[in-house]
């Protein structure tokens, strides 16, 4: 069956939920229905489903690719599978694939795609009996044979499904009337991500007609935040966010509530992801997030108690994928309404860490009773699953954190243990910290092992998790304590050694970098490279007193380093930091970096434009602008507040191409977010770079920067008043300021 001309008897539909939908749905949250007192803490005591994950399929019209998925599903270990049918698939790849699936003991759950032309067109009895005879095809052909048949495809997303309130309801009535008179099961109506209000409001329909599914339906994504386990800012506020912690496991427990309160028997997740795109807007190493997302995803829906089945979506896909096929165009229409099929050629297929990640996450708990959260809902999770053989505690920290496993075990607990990693490796090492990474922590079957008492914030560290081939090591020796980085526990051993900070070279005339508030300089000979160590010089008495409760200076700068380089801000790579147990002062520590190579500095460049030239080292005024505007544009979008911009703080390798490589440095003073810096935090770090800058330099630099922003604003007068206030800011401190004051007694004491 083909669908009709997209062009023809077009209809521009209203939204899915109308007022009398909206009315159903806000009588069922104002009767209390919808509240769920410490709904963001999991369940004790439940068994996982054995057959918990699922994932997505679809297929080429390459017979091979078929062979190709048959045999991943087989190593993942997967009995269930989705697939899309629509209009035209019958006879075609799409069906040689169910075919071939039908054919094994896989259960299929077939999903209906209606497409959305023929959507927009359902109040219209042409497009109802095209619909009714593509079911009636679909339902006797492959009814018997499926677990059930899925109606509804994003149906809360009129721009990609296409329907509105009318139109969906036809839509349900006809295949309803079809897949149940056939005595198969009916899933729907497949809202996407977290809007309760849809499913409340469908739901109620459905029951007054006496038409609700077997199985309730939700894709429910938690891509709207970088942390599945966060409480969602997106919903309320960042503010509100702490105060409802509607996290996903609450966001499937709500879920289930509502699907039990309507008395349906199932409730599944049939489609879920994190594209590389928009983790890439704010993280480098994407298949790695994408991997460590996978497991802590699969974990807390299982945890949560609240779902039969969880499904991946895309299972060969370039942008979202477990397996890549390196086809990097997008389809028009999105692959959670409609998973057409796979575009790229079988040869450019490529397992990705989620792969791997999927793999351990179906061997180890699938089946496994989970005796409950340990730690949860902080910024360290903890989680205890009992399988017929394992204890097994599976463990992760938020983004970018540490904390040391002595925090959280005894030392004995660990002696017997298995360290599993994320993909499924053995550990060849017990692991020092617990990180974003999940690890799976195995014991004997008739273990006991409890946490210490509960983890505290202090304990946790900042960390770089996936910088190849590294691992956190702590140091703490004759009064000293700290942290490094290194391949492998000898070699951090090794480094102990060389690096210790009672040791250390110190500084001289010829080795110093610089010289101020903090000496910074040069160590050879110590490594298979030159480092350079900073530490602070002095530590005026109202410092000491603000910074008492701070980390010091040494481990904020280690902490700034490892956010810079999770977020791809390019810095010296951090090697290790000390600090003195007992230091009053504030002024005993140390840290250690690699030395960055460079040409110049912002602060040079932009100082001999405002002096005139129009070129500098062979790069010109519009080369710099252009590039540096869009090196901050993207620390920016990163969530990156510098606060110190000093062009001293930029240094500048030129690159092949009349490419520039920019690398910050001093960069303790950082503060990061999980959003994109604000417009007066974007002036407040421009001003600073723009200090040694004319003012025709400014306005090109500036202008291009705005003009790339979400707000696409002129330098205007309120831009530039940040602007204003900055420059005499400098000029007053450097005509008052205690360095100014400093040198108007030295001039005294040198003419007495």
């Amino acid at each position: 069956m083909s669908s009709s001309d997209k062009t023809h008897n077009k209809i521009e539909n209203g939204p899915l939920m109308d007022a009398n939908s909206l009315g159903n749905a806000m009588r069922y949250v104002f009767s209390g229905r919808l509240a769920l007192p410490d709904g963001h803490l999991p369940k004790a005591k439940h068994l996982v489903p054995e057959d918990f994950v699922g994932v997505g399929v679809t297929t080429s019209d390459d017979p091979a690719v078929d062979d190709y998925i048959l045999q991943q599903l087989e190593a993942l270990k997967i009995k269930q599978v989705r697939l899309d049918f629509t209009y035209g698939d019958e006879g075609g790849p799409v069906t040689r694939l169910l075919e071939r699936l039908l054919a094994t003991d896989i259960q299929v759950l077939l999903h209906l795609v209606q497409p959305f032309t023929e959507a927009q067109q359902m109040k219209t009895g042409s497009a109802q009996l095209r619909w009714r005879e593509f079911v009636q095809t679909a339902a006797s052909r492959f009814g018997s044979r499926v677990s059930a048949i899925e109606i509804g495809s994003t149906s809360n997303r009129r721009r990609w499904a296409g329907y509105d309130t009318e139109s969906f309801f036809n839509t349900w009535r006809i295949a309803f009337e079809e897949i149940k008179s056939r005595h198969i099961k009916i899933a729907g109506p497949n809202i996407s991500d977290f809007e309760p209000l849809h499913n409340i409001a469908v739901l109620t329909r459905l029951r007054r007609d006496n038409q609700l599914p077997d199985i309730h339906t939700n894709n429910l994504f938690s891509e709207r935040v970088t942390e599945p386990e966060r409480f969602d800012h997106r919903i309320f506020g960042t503010k509100l966010a702490m105060r409802l912690k509607v996290n996903l496991v609450k966001k499937a427990r709500i879920l289930k509530k509502i699907t039990d309160d309507f008395g349906v028997k199932e409730f599944i997740s049939p489609a879920a992801f994190w594209t590389l795109p928009r983790i890439r807007r704010v993280l480098v190493n994407g298949e790695e997030k994408q991997a460590d997302y996978l497991s802590r995803y699969m974990t807390l829906l299982a945890v949560s108690g609240a779902m039969q089945q969880a499904y991946w979506g895309p299972f060969i896909c370039h942008r979202e994928g477990l397996i890549d096929d390196g086809y990097e165009t997008y389809p028009e229409l999105e692959r959670i309404t409609h998973y057409r099929s796979v575009l790229g050629q079988r040869e450019d297929f490529r397992l990705r860490p989620a792969f791997y990640a999927m793999q351990n996450f179906i061997q180890l708990i699938p089946g496994s009773l989970y005796e409950g959260p340990l730690a949860t809902a902080e910024a360290i999770e903890v989680h205890a699953f009992r399988s017929k053989d394992k204890l097994i505690h599976v463990l992760w920290t938020a983004n970018g954190q540490a904390m040391p496993m002595h925090a959280l075990y005894a030392p004995s607990q660990l002696d017997d243990v298995e360290t599993i990693t994320r993909d499924g490796a053995i550990a060849v090492e017990q692991p020092e910290f617990v990180t974003e990474s999940p690890i799976f922590l195995c014991w004997p079957a008739n273990a006991k092992i409890d946490l210490k008492a509960s983890p505290k914030a202090r304990e946790r560290v900042s960390v770089y998790r996936h910088a190849p081939g590294k691992n956190l090591y702590e140091f703490e020796q004759d009064g000293w304590k700290g942290l490094l980085i290194a391949e492998n526990a000898e070699q951090a051993d090794e480094f102990k050694q060389k690096l210790h900070p009672a040791y250390l070279p110190k500084a001289t005339e010829e080795t110093t970098l610089r010289k101020a508030r903090n000496v910074i300089w040069r160590i050879d000979g110590l490594m298979d490279k030159t480092i350079v160590a900073k530490k602070p010089l002095r530590m005026p008495a109202h410092k000491r007193l603000l910074d008492k409760f701070k980390p010091c200076k040494s481990k904020r700068s280690w902490n700034a380093a490892a956010e810079l380089l999770r977020r791809g801000i390019p810095t010296g790579l951090p090697i290790a930091y000390f600090e003195r147990t007992d230091d009053k002062t504030l002024t005993e520590n140390f840290y250690l970096c690699d030395l960055v190579d460079h040409d110049f500095s912002a602060r040079e460049i932009l100082t001999a434009f405002n002096d005139g030239a129009t070129e500098y080292q062979g790069v010109s005024e519009d080369q710099l602008y252009q590039q540096l505007s869009q090196f901050l544009l993207e620390m920016h979008g990163r969530g990156v507040f510098f606060r110190d911009l000093a062009g001293g703080n930029i240094l500048i390798k030129k690159q092949a191409d009349e490419k520039l490589e920019f690398t910050l440095i001093d960069i303790n003073r950082a503060r990061f977010f999980n959003r994109n810096a604000t417009l007066s935090e974007r002036l407040s770090d421009l001003t600073r770079i723009c200090n040694k800058l004319h003012w025709q330099g400014r306005e090109k630099l500036v202008g291009l920067y705005l003009q790339q922003t979400k707000y696409k604003i002129p330098f205007n007068f309120r831009c530039r008043l940040p602007f204003y206030l900055y420059d005499f800011k400098v000029k007053f401190k450097r005509r008052y300021g205690r360095k100014a004051i400093k040198r108007l007694f030295n001039r005294l004491k040198s003419s007495s």
